[in-house]
C-alpha cells in the first residue's frame, strides 16, 4: 500500500484508499476533465501514522468509556485527542514521501506551488449521510512545513466532539476510522460554483448550475447567495437566470496568502456572474462528466484566467422520480369526520385514552384516539400507526407532532372518544380528515401515503431556491426525518417537550436546587438537533407551553386554573416572571456555544412590548450569554401589537423574526384554534393577517432584519407566494412539506423574475 497516490494513479473504484473526494478527482483527470492536478495520501498513511507513533492506544484509552452525553467531558477528550495529533511528528519515512510528492507538484514553477488541503473520507470511515461534511479544509497552503501541519489537522478533525458523537451513537467502531487527505493545486478562481447534471429534485433534464465571485467556498458553505441558472438539455440552451445580490466573496489575501471573506465590489455585486461564452464551457464539461459517469452528477468549478477547471465530482445517487399514481377506489363506511391534519391512510386497533395512566396500553401499530394530546403523551404517539382527536385544528399538538413523526392525524373530531369503539379495526386517512369502519386500505391511498413517504425521504441536493427553506423541530427524536429533507436549518426548535417529557416541572428544578440537571437536559436535547444541522441555522424557542400543559408534572400542583390557556400565562410574559427558567436555557445555549456549536439563534416567543426583549436580554447579560459574536436574538411575531409596532423591536435590537401565524390568526381573528366550533372560522388567509404579515417583513428588510415564517400557513401556497413577493428570508416548514415547499418557491420565484422581465 502507497502512502501517496497522484491523482492519475486513482479511479472512481479506490475510494477505501483515497476517499471519494480523492478517487473522483482521480477518475476525473483521467477521462481529460480539465482537473487542477495533485495527489492523495492515502487512507493507510493515516493508519500507519497512528499505530507507528503509538498514539492509537492513547486516542482508544481516551475514548473508552466516553460518556457522549456529557457535552463538557466529550469536548475535552476531543480537544485533547486533536492536539495530540496535531503535536505528534509525523514518522521521517511517511514525511519524506509527502515531501517528495510536494515537490513535484512544484515542477513546473520555480516557487513553492499554493495548495488545498482536504479530507476525503473513505466508504467505510462515513456509513451515515451524518457524519458529512464532519472534516475540515483548508485553503491557500503553501510550503511544506504548512502542508505537513495541515495535513495532521485534517487527521486529527476526525475527533471533532460532532464527529465522536456521531459514531458513538451508531455503535460505530472509532478504531476502524481512517482518512484520506487530498493535495490539490489552489486554483484561484474569480468565479466559482456547483452544478448539477439533472434536476436534483424532479430528474428533468435541466441542469442547475449557481455561481459566485471568488473561491466556491462561499456557495458550498451558503454564507454567498449566488447566480441560479437553470440550462435545458434537450433545446441546449438557458432556461432562466436569476441573478442574485452578491455580497461578499471568498479570495486570497495577497499580503498575508490566507484566504479571506471580503465585500463584493459594488460593480460586481448585482452583475451577472456566468457569461454566456462560460455557460457554453460548464454545460459541454457537464455533459462529458454524466455521459463518463452513466448516472447524474454533482459538481464543482471554478473559473480562473477564463480557464474552467472541475474540483469536485459526485453521484447524485439517490434521485427519485415521482410517479403517476393511478386511482382505483372502494366502497368503505364513513363513520367520522374530522380535519385532515397529517396526510397519509393507515389502518390499526383503537385504543382510547381518558387518561394519562392508560398509555400503557399504546402498542406499535394503534390507532391513538384522545380527545387531544400532550407532550407527555409523545411516547406513545411514536408508537401508534395514527392519532384521531376530539378537538383540536390542523396546527394543535396532534397534528403538529403527527406530521414531524410522519404518522397520519385526524384531528377535531368533536366525538372520536365516544363513537369509536376500543379495540375495533378503523382506518383514517389523514389527508382527507375522515375514519373508516374497518381496516382495508384503497389502492390509490396506500400509494399516496407511500409517495409522501417518499417524497419527505428524498435524498437529493435539495432544488436551489433564493429563499431558504428551513424545517420546524418539535422534539429531538425527530431531527434525524427532518434532516434528511435537506432542509436550510431549523426554523423553529421547540424546548416545550424536552422539559415536559422529563416528568419535572421545570421551575421544580429550580426550587430544589437542580438548576444544572435542567440546564443539562436541555444541553443533551439541543445538542441533538444543533449537531445533526451543522453548519446550517437552528433558532431555538424558548419555553412556550400552556399552564394546563404543567398540571400533570412533578411540582405543577399549584399550576393556576386558566379558563383559557392558549390568552393566559405562558412564553415571554411567563419566563420573565419565572426568570430562572429562561436563565436556565440561555445558560444551555451558551455551554453549546462553548463547545463550538456557533449555529444556534436565540428565539423569543409571544412578545407584545419591546421592553420584554429588553428585559429578556437584561437576563442573558446576567448569565454571561450576551455579548457572544456567535449568538443571533430573535423574537416571533404571533400577537398583533408586536406586528403593528414591529420598528420599536427592531429599535431595540433583533437579528431575526420568525411568524407564528397560528398564535397570530388566532389572536387576530379572536378565535381559539383548538376549538373545534369554530375551526371553519380559522383561516391565515383572512386580508388582516396578510396585511400584517407583509408589513412585518417590509420593516424588516428595510432595517436588515432576517424574516421566516414557522407556522402552518407557510405551507399553504397562496400565502407563500405573498410572503415570497413580500421579500421574505425564509420558510420553515413542517418535515412532510419541506420538498413541496421548496418547489412551490422555486416555482414563484421564477415567476417573480418573469414578471420582472415582461414589464422592462
Amino acid at each position: 500500500m502507497n502512502y501517496v497516490e497522484f491523482f492519475e494513479q486513482l479511479g472512481k473504484d479506490d475510494i477505501p484508499i483515497a476517499g471519494g473526494k480523492g478517487a473522483n478527482l482521480g477518475e476525473l483527470t483521467n477521462a481529460g476533465i480539465p482537473v487542477p492536478p495533485g495527489f492523495v495520501i492515502t487512507a493507510e498513511t493515516y493508519r500507519k501514522f497512528v499505530t507507528k507513533t503509538e498514539i492509537i492506544d492513547k486516542i482508544n484509552e481516551l475514548l473508552n468509556n466516553l460518556d457522549i452525553n456529557d457535552t463538557n467531558k466529550l469536548r475535552a477528550v476531543s480537544d485533547e485527542i486533536k492536539q495530540l495529533i496535531k503535536e505528534t511528528p509525523i514518522p521521517d519515512d511517511i514525511q519524506r514521501i509527502i515531501i517528495e510528492a510536494y515537490n513535484a507538484l512544484c515542477v513546473k514553477t520555480e516557487d513553492d506551488v499554493t495548495v488545498a488541503v482536504r479530507s476525503s473520507a473513505t466508504a467505510e470511515d462515513l456509513p451515515d449521510a451524518s457524519f458529512a461534511g464532519q472534516q475540515d479544509t483548508f485553503l491557500n497552503i503553501k510550503g511544506i512545513d504548512d502542508v505537513l501541519e495541515n495535513v495532521r489537522s485534517c487527521w486529527a478533525s476526525l475527533f471533532e466532539a460532532r464527529a465522536i458523537f456521531y459514531r458513538e451513537e451508531n455503535d460505530f467502531d472509532h478504531s476502524r476510522v481512517y482518512i484520506a487527505v487530498v493535495i490539490q493545486q489552489m486554483v484561484n478562481s474569480e468565479k466559482a460554483g456547483v452544478m448539477f447534471t439533472v434536476n436534483p429534485s424532479t430528474g428533468e433534464e435541466q441542469m442547475l448550475i449557481e455561481g459566485a465571485w471568488g473561491l466556491g467556498e462561499g456557495v458550498v458553505s451558503g454564507t454567498v447567495t449566488p447566480d441560479t441558472c437553470v440550462y435545458d438539455k434537450e433545446s441546449d440552451k438557458e432556461a432562466s437566470y436569476i441573478i442574485n445580490t452578491k455580497k461578499t466573496m471568498f479570495k486570497k489575501d495577497e499580503k498575508t496568502g490566507k484566504t479571506i471573506e471580503t465585500e463584493v465590489p459594488d460593480d460586481l455585486k448585482d452583475k451577472r456572474v456566468i457569461s454566456e461564452e462560460e455557460l457554453k464551457k460548464l454545460t459541454q464539461l457537464g455533459r462529458r462528466i454524466e455521459k463518463h459517469y452513466k448516472k447524474p452528477q454533482d459538481t464543482e468549478w471554478g473559473i480562473e484566467n477564463d480557464n474552467v477547471y472541475m474540483l469536485q465530482s459526485r453521484p447524485i445517487t439517490t434521485l427519485k422520480n415521482i410517479k403517476e399514481v393511478k386511482s382505483e377506489t372502494i366502497e368503505r363506511n364513513i363513520i367520522l369526520e374530522g380535519l385532515g391534519a397529517s396526510p397519509g391512510t393507515v389502518a390499526g386497533t383503537v385504543k382510547i385514552i381518558n387518561d394519562i395512566d392508560e398509555l400503557d396500553k399504546i402498542k406499535d401499530g394503534d390507532i391513538l384516539v384522545t380527545t387531544m394530546t400532550t407532550p407527555d403523551m409523545v411516547p406513545a404517539m411514536k408508537r401508534a400507526n395514527g392519532i384521531v382527536t376530539n378537538e383540536g385544528g390542523v396546527t394543535c399538538h396532534a397534528a403538529i407532532i403527527s406530521r414531524e413523526l410522519g404518522i397520519p392525524c385526524v384531528s377535531g373530531t368533536g366525538k372520536a372518544t365516544t363513537t369509536l369503539k376500543e379495540n375495533s379495526i378503523v382506518t383514517i386517512d389523514g389527508k382527507k380528515g375522515l375514519v373508516f369502519e374497518g381496516g382495508e386500505v384503497a389502492k390509490e391511498s396506500q400509494e399516496e401515503a407511500n409517495q409522501i413517504a417518499q417524497n419527505v425521504q428524498i435524498a437529493t441536493e435539495p432544488l436551489l431556491t433564493v429563499t431558504d427553506v428551513k424545517v420546524n423541530v418539535s422534539m429531538p427524536e425527530a431531527a434525524q426525518r427532518a434532516y434528511e429533507t435537506q432542509a436550510d436549518g431549523v426554523g423553529l426548535l421547540r424546548t416545550e417537550h424536552m422539559m415536559l417529557a422529563t416528568g419535572v416541572h421545570p421551575n421544580k428544578y429550580i426550587e430544589d436546587g437542580r438548576e444544572d440537571e435542567l440546564i443539562q437536559v436541555l444541553v443533551d436535547n439541543i445538542l441533538k438537533v444543533v449537531d445533526l444541522f451543522y453548519p446550517k441555522t437552528v433558532w431555538y424557542r424558548t419555553l412556550d407551553a400552556p399552564t394546563d400543559e404543567f398540571k400533570t408534572l412533578e411540582g405543577g400542583e399549584s399550576e393556576p386554573d386558566e379558563a383559557n390557556p392558549m390568552l393566559g400565562w405562558r412564553g415571554i410574559r411567563r419566563e420573565l416572571d419565572q426568570p430562572e427558567i429562561l436563565k436556565a436555557e440561555f445558560k444551555a445555549v451558551k455551554k453549546l456555544l462553548e463547545q463550538g456549536y456557533t449555529n444556534l439563534g436565540i428565539m423569543l416567543p409571544l412578545l407584545q412590548a419591546p421592553e420584554e426583549l429588553k428585559r429578556a436580554k437584561e437576563l442573558a447579560r446576567e448569565v454571561g450569554l450576551i455579548p457572544h459574536k456567535d449568538i443571533d436574538f430573535g423574537m416571533m411575531v404571533e400577537t398583533p401589537a408586536s406586528a403593528i409596532i414591529i420598528e420599536d423591536f427592531i429599535a431595540e435590537g433583533l437579528d431575526f423574526v420568525s411568524f407564528g401565524t397560528n398564535d397570530l390568526t388566532q389572536y387576530t381573528l379572536a378565535l381559539d384554534r383548538n376549538n373545534e366550533l369554530v375551526s371553519k372560522h380559522y383561516t391565515e388567509s383572512h386580508p388582516a393577517i396578510i396585511k400584517l404579515l407583509v408589513h412585518v417583513i417590509e420593516k424588516c428588510n428595510e432595517a436588515g432584519v432576517k424574516t421566516s415564517i414557522c407556522g402552518q400557513a407557510g405551507s399553504k401556497p397562496e400565502i407563500a407566494e405573498k410572503l415570497v413577493e413580500a421579500g421574505i428570508t425564509s420558510l420553515s416548514a413542517n418535515t412532510d412539506a419541506v420538498a413541496t415547499i421548496r418547489r412551490l418557491v422555486a416555482k414563484i420565484e421564477k415567476k417573480i423574475v418573469l414578471d420582472a422581465a415582461r414589464k422592462q
